[in-house]
Formats: structure tokens, sequence, C-alpha cells
């Protein structure tokens, strides 16, 4: 059963995970100092590239590979900016040491772009897997 269901457990543990440390305001005491500039940005790229190929692998597993692979790398591409972009409204509105920034929202998208450019990569017919069961 646990195994049948890994990717869901995985894509759905990373997007509690993304939600939490986005909504969640830290103290800056509490947080390590580091000085690199437009880091955030790199950590938003790569949490939504992470979920976009969790998200296609979930969407893969809970319909045993019949969706397409392009209408799968579509759907999880526009949910994981649309997410992105929900996530930032809620920062704006309901965080009171959290700022919505719309190059989050640019670098959310760019994640999940090359997330399921690669996924798709991944399962063309220039590699040996298959997206199909």
């Amino acid at each position: 059963m646990l195994r049948k269901n890994i990717y869901t457990i995985f894509f759905v543990s990373w997007m509690l995970f993304i939600t939490f440390l986005s909504l969640f305001s830290f103290s800056r005491n509490s947080l390590p100092s580091v000085k690199i500039p437009n880091l955030d940005k790199v950590v938003h790229f790569i949490f939504y590239f992470v979920a976009s190929i969790l998200g296609s692998l979930f969407v893969r597993e809970i319909t045993k590979g019949n969706k397409t692979l392009i209408k799968t790398c579509m759907l999880i591409f526009f949910l994981m900016v649309a997410y992105g972009i929900i996530i930032e409204l809620l920062q704006m509105k309901f965080t009171l040491n959290r700022n919505g920034d719309i190059l989050d929202v640019l670098a959310n998208s760019l994640g999940a772009f090359f997330g399921v450019f690669v996924v798709k990569y991944v399962f063309s017919k220039k590699t040996q897997l298959k997206w199909k069961n």
C-alpha cells in the first residue's frame, strides 16, 4: 500500500512543507544569517522545480499513466503557477512579517517550467523510462 502511493505521499508532504515555510513567520534571531543576494529566489525556484516533478509523478501514479505526458505536464505547470500566486497573495494579506513579491511568482513559475521540462525529457522517447505503467 505504502509503496503504491509513494509519490502521493512525497508530493503532499512537499506541498505542506512549502505552504508551512511560505506562510509561517520566523523571527529574525532564529534564522542563520546568510548574505547571498537573491538567495530567496533560488529557494523559490528549487521548491517549485521539485514540486512540479513530484506533482507530475503523483498524477502518473494516480492515473496509472493513462493521462498523457503532455497533458500532465501542462496541468502541473498551471497548477504550480496558480499555487505560487495564491501563496504570494496569502503572504500579502494574512501574514505579519511576510510580503508577496512578483519576483517570487516569477521564480516559482520558472522552477515549475523547468521541472515539467525535466519530466518531459526523462519520459520522452529518447530515454528508456516509459510514462505509461
